[in-house]
């Protein structure tokens, strides 16, 4: 329930901030439909004020020459003097005699006389280049240098204390489960979700470091100011024109940034209603996770078409854009369309639910997640497999759970002969009845099949509600019944084979020529042998005189 809550709280966070941006996307396109061409006065990249053009000059005219002076001025040595001088009935700011600009109605505000917003601005800028001054001052910059390198270490620090605190608090938040029980939200997405935080945090951190930096020097305080107007000139001018409305690539980004938000918010109301609505009811999961496909699609179109509608985007001139995207379905996306009817038909026709052990093919395994494109099974040998819808629908498929938990086993038994066939009968029996993952219901059975050559032919039959242990639980009663089978001494049979030779003049007609060439033939071979035998003859007969002449002469030299 506490992981609930954090998750909860984190969604509610996700949307304060869509809305936030939307309210603020909102406002910055009336802000641009109401404004008028002004210009900033600016010192050492600090934005004093705006100004707005008079007559024939125009502001970026007007704030261009008093940059310039102002400029030469921050960088004098000297003191700057400011004074208010008034000319034509209009006041006139001075700096260092020099005429800064002409204060006109157009640059006051509701309220105020054009002497007192003249008062008000030449105070800005005589503490402006004050400022500006001291900061070019030597003191200063070491005093800056040692502000950076405590920041720098201060953001490192920092980064670190992030990363543990995503490490050790935030990923607690992570179910360990394909589908938390409570919540419904799958592991991967929430812990993607508290990535991308981490990662938006840190950018954040650094750029808000980068930005404390370069403000602390007026020389890359300046270039900084530049760089960032540059942008955001770049990012805020339109570049695209759909029908009467202009969108810049902010506008494009907060776009796309508020579509993945529907897609964050229809994901979690789906899996809220899931794990707290469907789970309190009795349908099947099947039919809970149809449900919960229909609604998330369905909030996901009707967050699109709200959001077209809140962003002043006409949804009819969109149908040139819908035809040529049916088009392209119908050529290169054809694939892509087949698998997704082929999951709209599944997820409806029920035929697939999750949780089914099913065989499609080469492959066998548990239904964990049915998609609009594929569908995620989990293999016996625990490998998550990503088989396309269509598979389902053009080849046979084998659902062990379809509309039933109980599925038989079939064990082919061979015994050999000399043994009571109710001694069998009680003994295969015995087995099944004592293994627990053998249901009770439907009761096993064994066929006698009949009378093999050598031996008596049974199956055993029994029922079992978890498909996916169906080989170990062969292995298992295999075991069992071998077992019992050497208690009573019922004997296997080995396959016997017998071979039987007869003896016989055989069939052959040979010709006169070949007969005469086997004949000299095996009377040349008689004559080798006997040559041979009467040369080892010799040769014997000779060893033999010659061992006789030898024990004579050593008899002879013993007698002496």
């Amino acid at each position: 329930m506490n992981s609930f809550h954090h998750f909860r709280k984190a969604i509610a966070i996700l949307v304060i901030v869509f809305m936030m941006i939307g309210w603020l996307l909102t406002t910055e396109m009336l802000v641009q439909a109401q404004s008028r061409p002004t210009a900033h006065i600016t010192v050492d990249g600090r934005q004093l004020f705006e100004l707005s053009e008079a007559g024939q000059f125009s502001a970026e005219n007007r704030a261009g020459d008093a940059n310039l002076i102002l400029r030469e001025a921050v960088r004098s040595s000297g003191g700057v003097k400011v004074e208010i001088v008034e000319t034509n009935q209009l006041p006139v700011i001075l700096v260092n005699n020099r005429h800064l600009l002409t204060v006109t109605q157009q640059d006051t505000f509701t309220g105020r006389t054009k002497q007192e917003q003249a008062e008000i601005w030449a105070q800005r800028i005589r503490e402006a280049v004050e400022q500006g001054q001291e900061e070019r001052r030597l003191d200063y910059f070491w005093r800056a240098i040692l502000v950076v390198v405590l920041s720098v270490l201060s953001a490192i620090a920092l980064h670190f204390i992030l990363g543990w605190v995503w490490r050790y608090w935030l990923r607690r938040l992570v179910p360990r489960e394909a589908n938390h029980p409570e919540t419904g939200a799958q592991p991967k997405g929430i812990e993607l979700f508290l990535q991308l935080t981490l990662v938006m945090v840190r950018s954040l951190l650094w750029i808000g470091i980068a930005i404390y930096i370069t403000d602390l020097f007026p020389l890359t305080r300046e270039w900084s100011r530049s760089i960032a107007n540059i942008l955001w000139m770049s990012l805020t001018s339109p570049v695209i024109t759909i029908g009467e409305s202009s969108y810049s690539v902010i506008n494009i980004i907060i776009f796309i940034s508020l579509l993945f938000g529907v897609l964050a918010i229809a994901g979690t109301l789906t899996n809220l209603l899931r794990s707290r609505v469907l789970r309190m009811t009795n349908v099947s999961r099947g039919v809970q996770e149809s449900i919960a496909i229909a609604i998330y699609y369905s909030l996901i179109f009707i967050g699109t078409v709200l959001l077209l509608q809140i962003w002043g985007l006409d949804i009819s001139s969109l149908a040139i854009v819908a035809s040529v995207f049916g088009v392209a379905i119908g050529f290169g996306l054809q694939g892509v369309a087949k698998e997704l009817v082929s999951g709209f038909v599944i997820t409806f026709e029920r035929a697939i639910e999750i949780g089914d052990f099913v065989q499609v093919g080469e492959f066998m395994g548990t239904v964990e997640r049915l998609n609009a494109r594929s569908t995620y099974l989990r293999t016996l040998d625990d490998i998550v497999v990503i088989v396309p819808n269509s598979r389902f629908l053009d080849t046979e498929v084998v659902n062990w759970n379809h509309q039933t938990s109980a599925c038989r086993l079939v064990l082919p038994i061979r015994v050999a002969y000399g043994v009571s066939i109710n001694i069998i009968r009680s003994a295969l029996l015995e087995v099944a009845l004592k293994n627990t993952d053998i249901l009770k219901k439907p009761h096993p059975t064994v066929w006698f099949q009949g009378y093999g050559e050598d031996f008596l032919n049974f199956q055993l039959l029994v029922w079992i509600s978890k498909p996916r242990k169906q080989f170990q639980i062969k292995s298992d009663l295999y075991f069992q019944i071998d077992e019992i089978l050497r208690q009573k001494n019922i004997n296997i049979p080995f396959p016997q084979r017998s071979l039987h030779l007869r003896t016989g003049s055989l069939p052959l007609e040979l010709s006169p020529q070949l007969e005469n060439s086997l004949s000299q033939l095996s009377e040349g071979l008689i004559n080798l042998l006997k040559s041979q035998l009467q040369k080892d003859s010799a040769n014997a007969a000779n060893n033999s005189s010659a061992k006789t002449q030898s024990d004579t002469n050593l008899k002879k030299e013993c007698d002496k």
